[in-house]
């Protein structure tokens, strides 16, 4: 029996319950979400009441939004301080992540990089496979950055930004690029970039290539996941929208996770 025909296997968990147990909803409320075709197993709408599934093998989402049945998983957001670096352990005797973990027994890996002075949303968690596809360059996740710069940022850089820069490992564009504010007293801009890259110090060294050396970096934005008002030093677990949000992005493409398997990562 394949995993995709599981739903209609005798053996298993009752749709409705894996739901419940989930998190999702009560059981009752699971219950009219199947029978309204709103439950999908597998990427196949699923309407009957009578359906099971094996929660450790089966794909689930709701609305369109995964589900995750492993209730092991951990999923955290930081906002890493500057002077950080993003490890667990780092071999010079820098501060590291270890001291933002100790509020959960799970042994968490981050996400992708932060360089030690850039501050801002970093994503812990004990799913590795998660943290594999989403730190891959290519799987393009995006990421917002605010960037006070020196000097007055004009128009036409944000269009050069847009257009991209020659650095040394190649060509770069910002999928996105605005300014927020500029000072023509001196007191620097600040920039926002979107990008998908996943290259050491992009942003660093995209403004520099510009004229406008970065002063200070925050990211804002990660995949679905926004930083919000968590203050610097501070991680919490991310509530079932925001965890359902980062499944959903890293399910995207069924498989993605086996094709990268045998590939390098790439640092932020």
């Amino acid at each position: 029996m394949t995993s995709a025909d599981s739903a209609q296997s005798t053996e298993g968990v009752r749709l409705q319950k894996a739901l419940a147990n989930a998190g999702v909803a009560s059981r009752r409320v699971a219950e009219q979400m199947i029978v309204d075709g709103r439950v999908r197993v597998n990427g196949r709408v699923v309407d009957e009441l009578g359906s099971r599934i094996d929660p450790e093998k089966d794909l689930v989402d709701v609305d369109g939004t995964a589900v995750q049945f492993d209730q092991s998983k951990r999923y955290v957001m930081l906002n890493k301080p500057t002077g950080v670096v993003s490890s667990m352990k780092d071999d010079r005797g820098r501060p590291d992540l270890r001291r933002y973990t100790k509020d959960w027994d799970e042994r968490l890996y981050n996400v992708g990089r932060l360089d030690a002075e850039t501050s801002g949303l970093l994503v812990l968690t004990n799913d590795g496979e998660l943290a594999h596809v989403l730190a891959h360059p290519s799987f393009g996740v995006t990421k917002v950055y605010i960037a006070k710069v020196d000097g007055t940022v004009s128009p036409q850089t944000i269009q050069r930004l847009l257009r991209g820069v020659e650095l040394e490992d190649g060509p770069i564009a910002a999928d996105k690029a605005r300014l927020l504010s500029s000072s023509a007293e001196g007191g620097g801009s600040l920039v926002e970039l979107t990008l998908h890259s996943g290259r050491n110090r992009i942003v660093r060294r995209m403004m520099a290539e510009v004229g406008h050396p970065v002063v200070e970096l925050v990211r804002r934005q990660f995949g679905p996941l926004h930083l919000g008002t968590l203050p610097a030093g501070r991680a919490r677990e991310l509530t079932k929208v925001e965890q359902g949000a980062l499944l959903t992005l890293a399910r995207r493409e069924p498989g993605t996770a086996e094709k990268l398997a045998n590939e390098e990562t790439a640092d932020e």
